[in-house]
């Protein structure tokens, strides 16, 4: 199997499909929840529905990246969103971010291993694959807030 497949595969477990690392993924703790829990605080703590809009704004900002453009996105914008107000905008919103997530491991899936070592964008990047496993353990680190805060909301 090529190194982008796996990697791929990966990606996927942990947004769209896997129990392997985490025992869930993005999609089963996002998919049938309630809106008014996504959005609801607690504490100082980023509200569930941020936290995934947060991990889907950097996904989006490397497709672009992936097809040919610029890297746009900044730290500083990244949980900066106009607030989910119904069932259907948080329905919306995770209809993007499964496009955007299977977009994603299809544009890995797609390279050629050798891209994997390539620089990303700017030297101080490092390469695709760095950038590629940081997304999966940036994706990793927020699922774990989101299941915790999940549990309080819920309990």
């Amino acid at each position: 199997m090529k190194s982008t497949t796996e990697i791929a595969n990966r990606f996927r477990e942990i947004i769209l499909n896997g129990t392997w690392v985490a025992n869930t993924n993005y999609k089963d703790q996002l998919e049938n929840l309630d809106w008014k829990i996504a959005v609801t605080p607690i504490q100082n703590l980023n509200t569930i529905a941020v936290l995934a809009q947060h991990i889907h704004y950097y996904i989006d900002g490397i497709n672009t990246v992936f097809k040919g453009g610029a890297l746009d996105i900044k730290d500083k914008f990244s949980f900066d969103f106009p607030p989910i107000s119904s069932q259907e905008e948080w329905g919306n919103f995770l209809t993007k971010f499964w496009n955007s997530a299977e977009e994603f491991a299809n544009l890995v899936e797609q390279m050629p291993d050798e891209k994997l070592e390539e620089g990303f964008v700017d030297e101080k990047y490092g390469s695709y694959r760095r950038n590629i496993d940081c997304m999966i353990e940036h994706s990793y680190y927020h699922l774990g807030q989101i299941v915790l805060i999940k549990k309080l909301l819920l309990n």
